[in-house]
């Protein structure tokens, strides 16, 4: 995935909720209004693996994450590997997410703008 497609959407779409992009060592960085920041993240050593991670923590003490990691304990998810953690790191909820990193992207934002003007 080329973070400057994902940059674009970020920036043109979500502006109301995005600040601005950067790609930080290997992953994209996104600022968000409320001082909080979502990180974006493909391995490059194993093929398929990401991360969207929400970082919240010093703003309400939540985290938000979309990945693939292959947690023993959620094999019993039907989207297993891909599952979501809604609000911390120990609440994990089965995925709906779009196979497409850009429809991702997307859905998160989405997410990312009803919290934030709750």
């Amino acid at each position: 995935m080329i973070y400057s497609e994902l940059i674009e959407i970020a920036e043109k779409e979500f502006p109301d909720v995005v600040l601005h992009a950067q790609i930080i060592t290997e992953k994209l960085r996104l600022h968000i209004v409320d001082e909080s920041y979502l990180d974006i993240w493909f391995s490059k050593r194993i093929k398929g693996r990401f991360a969207y991670h929400w970082e919240r923590r010093g703003v309400d003490g939540r985290v938000y994450r979309y990945d693939n990691r292959p947690h023993e304990e959620l094999k019993h998810m039907r989207c297993f590997p891909k599952h979501f953690h809604n609000g911390s790191d120990e609440k994990i909820i089965e995925s709906e997410f779009s196979e497409d990193p850009k429809e991702v992207l997307r859905e998160f934002l989405r997410i990312v703008r009803v919290k934030i003007h709750q």
